[in-house]
């Protein structure tokens, strides 16, 4: 149904004239006139008022289906950097009534997760900042310090802080009753090579091994970070130096290196292979984790140039290959950019 005819109805239904309608707006009668015979159509900030009006959601006013109204709420949560109370409370009503729908609820959950997970992080950013202005304040004093650990995902030095037996647990639990998928071996080992518990991921890593579709890269990778997590340097260079030496054109192996070497800090080896991943990537468009790698290293490195001159890559390969225009993954970019030639002067 076209919105003017939507408003019709809706107005209709709220036992309303056309004149009593354009009052609550604040807006002329002839403009609701114009808006319900499809003249005209009324500005996006009226819209909210309108379906407070009518005691709807702004998505009821376009008569829009089920999946077209998650696919605009996943759009708007990628492309904002936050979501006004009004819309937060919408989505989150719609979602969780649509948590009962056998057919809807896998969806309904992935988004409500990342409903949340917005408003976190765009909660946290805001606590961040005011933590900050009150630990500049006071630096002898710690009242704020654990809300930006909290926040920015600082370190946290005391290690039954610190751990990851939570995720471990549920990762374990995962992998037991699906043995044959890889992607909670993944997250499993992920979690024990972080805490060194070296014995156990060697087990998960057998395990692994032994899935089809596991991926052979990862399972070589995997074996070089336990031997890292049991602290023999050594044997992890090797394993990494083979994999390298056994596909050199594999953008997959170059990358996961490039991890492996920027976490010793080998900064330059890192680089190195960071953009021969790049370079070899035959899938368009690219992704920009290399760019960022590389970006932050030199910001590491102090060379804040070279960091600001990164950012011009990642803004060009948004543009370029992504077809990118005014996203907030350029205006991100674009405020690293400037603050880090801030710091170049």
């Amino acid at each position: 149904m076209e919105l003017g005819k939507k408003i019709k109805q809706l107005r209709y239904k709220a036992g309303l004239t056309q004149e009593q309608l354009a009052e609550k707006v604040g807006v002329g009668a002839q403009s609701v006139s114009k808006w319900e015979n499809a003249v005209a159509m009324p500005d996006i900030t009226t819209l909210p008022m309108l379906a407070e009006i009518f005691g709807v959601t702004i998505d009821d006013m376009f008569d829009l289906t089920t999946e077209q109204r998650f696919n605009r709420m996943e759009n708007n949560l990628d492309n904002s950097e936050e979501i006004p109370q009004d819309i937060f409370r919408e989505y989150e009503d719609f979602l969780k009534e649509q948590l009962s729908d056998a057919q809807n609820k896998k969806r309904a959950t992935d988004l409500i997760a990342y409903l949340y997970y917005h408003r976190m992080e765009s909660f946290g950013k805001k606590a961040a900042r005011f933590a900050k202005d009150s630990i500049r304040m006071e630096p002898g004093i710690k009242n704020c310090q654990w809300i930006l650990q909290k926040a920015e995902n600082h370190v946290v030095w005391d290690w039954n802080m610190r751990n990851h037996t939570e995720a471990i647990d549920f990762y374990r639990e995962l992998c037991e009753k699906n043995p044959g998928l890889y992607s909670p071996h993944y997250y499993l080992l992920d979690n024990l090579i972080a805490d060194h518990r070296a014995d156990e991921a060697e087990k998960v890593l057998a395990h692994l091994c032994t899935i089809k579709e596991a991926n052979p890269v990862l399972c070589e990778v995997y074996r070089a970070h336990i031997a890292l997590a049991r602290f023999d340097e050594k044997t992890a260079d090797g394993i990494i130096e083979k994999l390298l030496a056994d596909r050199p054109n594999d953008s997959a192996a170059l990358f996961e290196a490039a991890q492996y070497y920027a976490d010793k800090c080998s900064y330059d080896r890192a680089i190195e292979l960071y953009e021969l991943s790049f370079e070899k990537t035959e899938r368009k468009p690219r992704f920009r984790d290399e760019l960022m790698a590389i970006r932050d290293i030199h910001r590491i490195r102090g060379e804040f140039k070279e960091a600001a001159e990164t950012c011009d890559r990642i803004i060009a390969l948004l543009k370029e290959e992504w077809g990118y225009t005014d996203e907030i993954e350029i205006e991100q970019e674009e405020r690293r950019k400037k603050a880090l030639l801030g710091k170049a002067k």
